[in-house]
């Protein structure tokens, strides 16, 4: 267990460290993007800025949250602050969310009543911003599905990323055409693109937080395979969570021959139950806990399930 901890701290650490990289590229971006906007008179990157300022603070929070997640358990927080990372997921979704409306608003306002703006300038710093966000999404492209916050922090690069390509198409198009109504419409399509993304991973924070059984496991194929091990007679109070997005955890209340509840034969019986939710199933659950019951305890308990 010792090998299995000191991985997962190195893969939290490397996690922690890719964070930190973009998080420092974003907020550099966005200060250039608000410096453009000066120089450019353009409101689209003024919004583009502010909504890079939004996903910093998401991305912040992130970094908080693997940096909290680092922490060792104790008799009091007994699963260290591994829960953080989830809730850190949930505000980054919130933050989505506002920004996809905030574009949404923006892009309508902007179709009704388009600026006036200096589409070179806009060019060159969506441009820089592009390339910012580009080199944010190569960092955190590989961990993007290890967990929720990574999942969360890599559609706030690409929220960031897309916000870059309609500041571009807007500019180019106005350069070009002189319709500066090109800069609404893509706004517009942008947050159609946010929305939906975030509204998922909003939902997967939620299922974590109200403790839903994982993703891809079924507890009713769960118990017959539990109870087609050998010795096992009933399997109830069967209960599946995540304490966070890499961590399934299990539980159940076994009954088993009353022959069985020998030291040495039901140690037999608990390793063959934990390496059958370990090995046997899509979703990998290392974190289980049984309880042993004989026979005439099954008369006892009132809650069945």
């Amino acid at each position: 267990m010792s090998g299995h901890d000191h991985d997962h701290g190195a893969l939290a650490r490397g996690r922690r460290g890719k964070l930190a990289v973009v998080f420092a590229l974003t907020a550099t971006v966005m200060v250039a993007e608000i410096i453009g906007a000066m120089v450019s008179g353009s409101l689209a990157l003024l919004a583009d800025a502010g909504h890079m300022f939004t996903d910093s603070a998401g991305l912040l929070i992130a970094l908080l949250a693997a940096t909290l997640a680092l922490k060792p358990a104790t008799d009091k927080r007994t699963w260290g602050y591994k829960r953080v990372e989830i809730i850190a997921a949930a505000g980054q979704a919130a933050l989505l969310l506002a920004v996809g409306g905030f574009i949404l608003y923006e892009g309508i306002r902007r179709l009704i009543d388009p600026p006036e703006v200096e589409s070179e300038a806009m060019l060159w710093f969506g441009i820089i911003g592009l390339a910012g966000n580009l080199i944010g999404l190569i960092i955190l492209a590989a961990d993007r599905r290890s967990n929720l916050n990574m999942k969360a922090a890599f559609l706030e690069v690409l929220n960031d990323a897309l916000g870059s390509v309609a500041v571009i198409v807007s500019a180019v198009v106005i350069a070009t055409t002189g319709w500066t109504r090109a800069d609404a419409i893509v706004s517009l399509l942008i947050g159609a693109l946010i929305i939906p993304r975030t509204l998922v991973l909003l939902r997967d924070t939620i299922d974590v937080l109200m403790e839903t059984a994982p993703r891809g496991l079924d507890l009713d194929q769960v118990r017959r395979r539990l109870l087609a091990l050998p010795h096992v007679i009933d399997v109830h109070d069967l209960h599946a969570s995540r304490v966070d997005s890499d961590t399934p955890v299990l539980s159940a209340h076994v009954t088993v021959r009353d022959s069985c509840l020998t030291a040495d034969h039901v140690s037999v019986v608990l390793a063959d139950l934990q390496t059958c939710v370990a090995d046997d199933f899509a979703v990998s659950i290392e974190h289980s806990t049984f309880q042993i019951e004989p026979v005439s305890h099954r008369g006892t308990e009132t809650i069945r399930h």
